[in-house]
């Protein structure tokens, strides 16, 4: 399994990519270098994806900042910590639910990291509150995995839709079938997508 450690890595799928597509190639001209953004794995990751959920980024960073104050970034912490004082620092009924989830499920996070993406998914969306795209951005991100492409994003499919002119965004099952030819390196292709969406969109502000 290859695994995205280091900007050197994400150029080298950049080159891979641009090589099979030539649309690639224009959207990393438009792009620059793109970002590594790996982050480290563990409870507190998906804790904080489920913080994010449904919130503004400031909503959730503010939500976020209250708990690490309170040291409520740990299974064990939240295990003994009720609904309602897991609610005054922020959290929703729902989300004070799903962080106990997360708690109970005693993710071997260890393992994880030798885990093939299909697995690491498996595992993770059996807790309650994490979906697909949390899991699949998990497994990008904190594992560094090479080849994930998270369809669900609305802000790729957009990207795809620009970049390769289509009438409408592409459906996640569609988008999928259409990532399969950018395999090994669809996380970059997604790192791709996402800083070509930012500059795609800017454009159309600017019209």
């Amino acid at each position: 399994m290859r695994l995205i450690e280091s900007d050197n890595c994400v150029l080298e799928g950049v080159e891979w990519l641009a090589k099979s597509e030539p649309r690639f190639a224009y959207a990393y001209e438009q792009t620059g270098p793109l970002p590594l953004r790996l982050r480290p794995d563990g409870f507190d990751r998906l804790l904080s994806a489920i913080v994010s959920q449904q919130v503004s980024v400031a909503s959730a960073t503010a939500i976020w900042n209250k708990l690490e104050v309170a040291g409520m970034t740990s299974p064990a912490l939240i295990l003994q910590t009720s609904d309602e004082d897991l609610r005054a620092l922020g959290l929703s009924r729902q989300k004070a639910r799903y962080a106990r989830a997360l708690a109970e499920a005693d993710i071997d996070y260890i393992a994880l990291r030798e885990m093939p993406t299909d697995d690491v998914v498996k595992t993770l969306v059996a807790v309650p509150g994490i979906g697909i795209w949390t899991a699949e951005i998990y497994a990008m991100f904190a594992l560094g995995h090479a080849d994930v492409l998270p369809a669900g994003d609305l802000a790729l499919q957009e990207a795809a839709r620009i970049l390769f002119e289509h009438d409408e965004r592409p459906k996640e099952k569609a988008f999928r079938t259409m990532g399969d030819a950018w395999a090994p390196w669809r996380s970059v292709a997604a790192r791709l997508l996402w800083a070509y969406y930012a500059v795609a969109k800017e454009r159309e502000g600017i019209r």
